[in-house]
């Protein structure tokens, strides 16, 4: 092996309501990481928001059976102080402010609130670390899906009818009226699906909003949209340009892809999608558009609603750091598209390099 491979903190876990299947990304990201170039070091968040040494065995982080991985928070303590040129230090005692050793480059596979919101992109701008994926204001952004809509509309494209529900408010009976049904109801900054009901009962609709705000206070109502799910991933590359990769059309049994379509039962996937030359560019087009219009870095993956009758595109939202388990569909589009696993993950590290922290 060579002595100059690029040491890589993969950091996983986090306070989110998404912690385990940002375990479960962590252990295939750490199972396909090409050991010739880089030097992995696992960096656990817990549920409480400690840092330690994380597992660097993935199968630890594996789903088994339907029961899901977490950091373990009583491993050995760590931290990233907010300063540049310190790195990753120990906390245990003897070791208290020793330095753990260069980190080159952070892979923060962390999906949710208090990781993938710009918050930990924030503390790594400050500590003066490059890092894989978007930076604050488009980390944030994307996982606000109020402000995101907001942008995407503006850059001309097609988004769902909704209303935004902050804390203290309720639905009004004009927006009932013009809404309809079927309806979706969301957290308005969570992913996974977690939070998120459809409604086909008005009577239904207080207790889905109820749900919603476990996860968070602001609401998200949507209008249902007519079509096929599509999903697109984003790649940025070194040299700065960007592509976009086959389409995937989403196939599932339940009433939408919630939860356990995505991570617990078996879920068709197909790639490429289902769609004539004319959409297929169309979809590829208009992810690009997405992903600049917020100013993503990095990757993203794109999710539409295709309605095969009108032809029209519907942008559902964009995912600044997409699910990197094994079932997950932005390692397989591109595996489709020509780009297997290992050479994704060089191409993620290579740009966080290349376009390091800062004003940029």
């Amino acid at each position: 092996m060579s002595t100059d491979r690029v040491k890589v903190a993969v950091v996983f876990g986090g306070r989110s309501s998404e912690h385990a299947i940002s375990c479960v990304s962590a252990g295939s990201v750490l199972s396909h990481l090409d050991p010739e170039r880089f030097d992995v070091v696992p960096v656990g968040i817990a549920r409480d928001g400690a840092w330690v040494l994380g597992p660097g065995d993935p199968e630890r982080l594996a789903i088994t059976g339907r029961t899901l991985p977490e950091v373990d928070g009583t491993a050995d303590a760590v931290a990233l102080p907010g300063e540049p040129g310190r790195g990753l230090v120990r906390l245990d005692a003897g070791q208290a402010g020793e330095a753990f050793g260069g980190v080159d480059v952070v892979f923060p596979i962390l999906h949710g609130a208090f990781g993938e919101d710009g918050t930990v992109q924030g503390l790594l701008e400050m500590a003066g670390l490059p890092y894989v994926g978007a930076g604050v204001l488009a980390s944030a952004v994307g996982m606000d899906k109020e402000f995101a809509k907001k942008l995407l509309r503006a850059e001309g494209l097609t988004v769902a009818d909704g209303v935004v529900l902050r804390p203290g408010t309720d639905m009004g009976f004009a927006d009932r009226e013009r809404l309809g049904l079927p309806l979706f109801v969301k957290p308005a900054r969570a992913g996974s699906s977690m939070g998120v009901t459809r409604v086909i009962d008005p009577a239904a609709l207080d207790a889905a909003i109820a749900e919603a705000r476990r996860h968070d206070p602001k609401v998200l109502v949507e209008a249902g949209v007519p079509g096929r799910e599509v999903e697109c991933a984003v790649l940025e590359f070194p040299d700065g340009s960007v592509r976009a990769s086959l389409p995937a059309e989403l196939g599932y049994t339940g009433e939408f892809y919630d939860f356990e379509s995505k991570y617990l039962d078996v879920s068709e996937l197909q790639i490429p999608a289902r769609l004539d030359d004319e959409l297929t560019e169309s979809v590829r087009w208009k992810a690009i558009t997405a992903f600049r219009a917020l100013d993503v870095q990095g990757l993203a993956r794109v999710d539409f609603f295709v309605d095969d009758e009108t032809g029209t595109v519907t942008v559902n939202e964009v995912n600044t750091m997409p699910g990197f388990t094994p079932s997950s569909a932005f390692p397989q589009m591109w595996a489709v598209t020509g780009l297997d696993y290992a050479e994704l993950l060089t191409t993620l590290v290579e740009t966080a390099l290349a376009r390091g922290t800062g004003l940029r």
